[in-house]
């Protein structure tokens, strides 16, 4: 259980970090103030795609990473631990990361000019594309599964059949410099 609250907290800080670098990678889509309240000024701005692709970026690298760095730590302990550790996590930490990358605002904020009847502003971040939360818990997991398949092979004795003889060696009487 502790392995699983460390891992979980650790990343629900990474996810506060997270949010911060996406608010200041992700540009803000702009919106015009009418008497109505704020409108997005160009329904086909590729900012608001944007934002959800630098936000996958960051929670999937963050992802990577947290699970290679699980792996290489569970590798002595409990890997169930981590793996839950990781999962649970990965959603806070990408949950954090929202809630703060919307409410940090560093990003570029380019707008268009304001004439004197219209006043575009730099809109909110927000995600367009909820998918794009998962994708730190899937690569941390994903990873994390990756790396324990390539050591349970390398581990294992289907690698090296026939007890680790070589099936055509010396006594199939086949000699290669007869030739």
């Amino acid at each position: 259980m502790r392995d699983f609250t460390v891992t979980v907290l650790v990343l629900g800080l990474l996810g506060v970090a997270a949010g911060v670098l996406w608010s200041y990678l992700a540009p803000r889509p702009p919106y015009v103030v009418t008497g109505q309240g704020p409108t997005l000024a160009d329904p086909s701005t590729q900012a608001l795609i944007a934002a959800d692709g630098w936000f996958a970026v960051v929670t999937g690298v963050l992802g990577l990473a947290c699970g290679a760095v699980g792996y290489s730590l569970s590798r002595r302990g409990r890997p169930l631990a981590a793996v839950l550790g990781l999962a649970g996590g990965g959603l806070l930490g990408g949950y954090l990361a929202l809630l703060v990358g919307r409410a940090v605002n560093l990003g570029a904020t380019t707008v268009a000019a304001s004439g004197p009847v219209v006043s575009v502003v730099p809109g909110p971040l927000d995600l367009t594309a909820r998918g794009v939360l998962y994708a730190w818990p899937t690569l941390a997991v994903g990873l994390f599964f990756v790396l324990e398949g390539v050591a349970g092979y390398r581990d294992s004795p289907l690698r090296r059949p026939f007890g680790g003889q070589d099936p055509y060696g010396p006594l199939s009487g086949y000699d290669i410099s007869r030739r």
